[in-house]
């Protein structure tokens, strides 16, 4: 972690290779169109709201979703994961790594879908906590979160991760012949540090009761830490 103004030693970050991340709820393999394809085809079936606001999808058969992992796959640009439940292994959603800048410490998180099995479960908030992780320990300065201003839950998310809104970029981009308005969200390195123990306090097994229920909620836990909040939210 770059802790001064001073980067005359300033190396960069490291590369993203794709190593497996491993928590105690999920585990997150590098998207495989051989491994993946198949189960998150399956467990992404029927909401078509799931792709409402990506530039892609919905995949109306098994080979049409084989095919855009497989391009995303070789795609250096990207680098997607598999987010699998840690007990079952089955892959239950994605997301990735992208807009990677290791000169500048600098990197996205994107691409984020989440089967129904996987929504509002600890293992999705525990996957985005790995992602973070990585990012940091490799010397990322930056990580970002950005959305489509229309997308109150992906904002509603940013936030309570900890997130802190940098503002709305109007016409920012044609998405599916629409405009689209997109939201910028960032946590930064000087952040990390209360933020990554904020995470370890909300996934720890005291903070769930018998029935899996939350006891403290991550947003009280993250609110101290955020620089600023989404004023839509």
């Amino acid at each position: 972690m770059q802790k001064s103004d001073d980067f005359s030693a300033w190396t960069g970050a490291a590369a993203p290779e794709g190593a497996t991340l491993v928590g105690r709820y999920a585990r997150l393999e590098k998207l495989s169109a051989e491994h993946h394809a198949a189960g998150l085809h399956a467990a992404f079936a029927g909401p078509e709201e799931l792709w409402e606001f990506m530039p892609w999808g919905p995949f109306p058969s098994e080979d049409d979703f084989r095919d855009w992992v497989a391009s995303y796959e070789a795609n250096p640009d990207f680098c997607y994961y598999a987010i699998c439940d840690a007990l079952s292994g089955a892959p239950l959603g994605k997301a990735s790594l992208m807009r990677i800048n290791p000169a500048h410490g600098v990197i996205e998180v994107g691409g984020i879908t989440y089967a129904p099995a996987l929504q509002k479960k600890p293992a999705a908030t525990e996957a985005m906590m790995l992602m973070m992780r990585w990012a940091f320990e490799n010397g990322y300065r930056r990580h970002e979160w950005k959305c489509n201003a229309l997308n109150l839950p992906s904002r509603r998310a940013a936030q309570r991760l900890g997130f802190s809104y940098e503002g709305t970029f109007r016409q920012h981009m044609v998405v599916k012949a629409k405009n689209r308005d997109t939201a910028w969200f960032a946590i930064t390195d000087k952040e990390w540090p209360e933020l990554s123990a904020a995470y370890d306090t909300w996934l720890s097994a005291d903070n769930f009761d018998a029935d899996g229920n939350q006891i403290q909620r991550l947003s009280a836990l993250t609110a101290p830490h955020r620089v600023a909040s989404d004023p839509m939210i």
